[in-house]
């Protein structure tokens, strides 16, 4: 436990920090920027002056990003157009970021991936939780996909993936194989096949259903553009 009594904390920055169970009294939160992507899957609350805001928070990033309310399908058909929907909003985001600069592709924010590492990690999520996870492919990583290595180092070999910045034209080439496989695969799933289990990838130990990893999936891509978005509107005010 930490106290912080008039403290001064103007500017600080929290990355990769529990925050869980935090308390804040009598504090000034002008211009405070949160993002916590676990916020709504793990049925807690964020309360603002006694307010829970998860819902109004879920309701305005799915009129921001239309499609987001379906990443959750319980069926088939749910996966698909769910699917048709997240596809559809990345190559809005794809043909967005084609219009802007030069190389804008590479640049990062904050710190944060650029959009062309952003896809890359979305390579890398297809082939986690399809080509690995579901079809059990042994070698399941391509070397362009991101790591994201301050989270998980314990299922690959970080030495897999190519260093330095790869041609952009390769990574929209790998990224849109990756969507094609799953848009086939979900185009020859069975309800049986979803209620399949499979070792989930960063604890073996424990199994998950097929439905479950598409869902990750899913998860994945909305949160990814969410960052992606939120990036290309920064880079966008600095032109």
């Amino acid at each position: 436990m930490s106290d912080f009594t008039d403290a001064d904390l103007r500017g600080a920055r929290f990355v990769r920090t529990d925050l869980s169970g935090a308390v804040l009294r009598g504090v000034m939160v002008d211009d405070v920027d949160i993002d916590a992507p676990w916020l709504l899957g793990g049925g807690g609350v964020l309360r603002v002056n006694g307010v829970d805001v998860t819902g109004y928070v879920d309701a305005e990033l799915n009129r921001r990003f239309p499609g987001r309310e379906l990443r959750r399908p319980d069926d088939l058909e749910g996966l698909r157009t769910a699917w048709a929907a997240v596809e559809a909003a990345w190559a809005k985001a794809t043909a967005r970021a084609a219009t802007m600069a030069p190389g804008v592709v590479d640049e990062q924010v904050d710190g944060e991936w650029s959009f062309a590492q952003t896809l890359r990690h979305l390579v890398m999520a297809t082939d986690t939780w399809l080509r690995g996870a579901v079809l059990g492919v042994e070698r399941p990583y391509h070397p362009l996909g991101q790591p994201n290595v301050e989270y998980y180092t314990d299922g690959y070999d970080p030495a897999v993936f190519a260093s330095g910045t790869p041609p952009y034209a390769e990574v929209l080439a790998i990224r849109a194989e990756r969507q094609a496989m799953v848009r086939d695969f979900l185009g020859d799933a069975t309800p049986e096949l979803l209620a399949e289990t499979r070792p989930n990838p960063w604890g073996p130990q424990h199994r998950v259903t097929v439905l479950s990893c598409l869902r990750t999936i899913l998860e994945e891509e909305w949160e990814h553009l969410r960052y992606a978005t939120r990036d290309l509107d920064t880079l966008a005010s600095r032109d």
